[in-house]
């Protein structure tokens, strides 16, 4: 299964302008295994819910991750099922590689059908926890907080100027704990 990496995200900071610019051309499809295959996070996200069709990936797992209710990718001898989200606009797709700056790394994924998809790899093996993640369990006890959260920090990218700096995502460590300290920007 090729990958290709692109970058490591380490800090909120700014984002390398190419590392979304990549997704925007062939293939323009991002594979969603966590928070993303959700229609009503896309829809606060991208204010619309584009087309995503039923996938799955070998070689990897949706790791649950300690103190954090949204899964992280990581490679296993593993099948994990997802969505891939096609039709993306190179907004949209500056907005997702936005929301998911963190501990991650862009790779361009193989999936079971042939097709192609980019999808956001974890980095911080020290928070993977050895169970998988649950998405029904995420939907039925996270999804309606996570989707108003996730409207709150879209709400706070547009105020930005799309940047996000100084944003908080609704998956930053602290976001629940009254601890508003946001890392510095660094590079990727």
């Amino acid at each position: 299964m090729p990958a290709v990496t692109y970058g490591r995200g380490q800090s909120r900071g700014p984002r390398p302008a190419d590392r979304a610019d990549r997704m925007t051309g062939r293939p323009a499809s991002l594979f969603a295994y966590g928070t993303l295959r959700f229609a009503e996070v896309l829809s606060v996200l991208l204010d619309r819910v584009p087309r995503r069709s039923a996938v799955t990936v070998a070689g990897w797992r949706a790791a649950a991750l300690a103190g954090r209710v949204y899964p992280g990718l990581v490679r296993a001898d593993a099948e994990v099922t997802g969505v891939l989200i096609t039709g993306l606009t190179p907004a949209e797709l500056r907005l997702i590689d936005e929301y998911e700056s963190g501990p991650y790394e862009l790779e361009l994924l193989t999936l079971s059908d042939g097709r192609q998809g980019w999808t956001y790899a974890w980095t911080e093996q020290a928070e993977v926890l050895p169970h998988d993640w649950s998405p029904g369990e995420f939907a039925e006890l996270h999804l309606a907080d996570f989707a108003g959260k996730c409207r709150a920090w879209r709400d706070g990218y547009e105020a930005a100027g799309r940047t996000g700096l100084g944003v908080l995502r609704p998956h930053d460590p602290g976001r629940d704990s009254g601890d508003r300290t946001l890392p510095e920007p660094g590079p990727l």
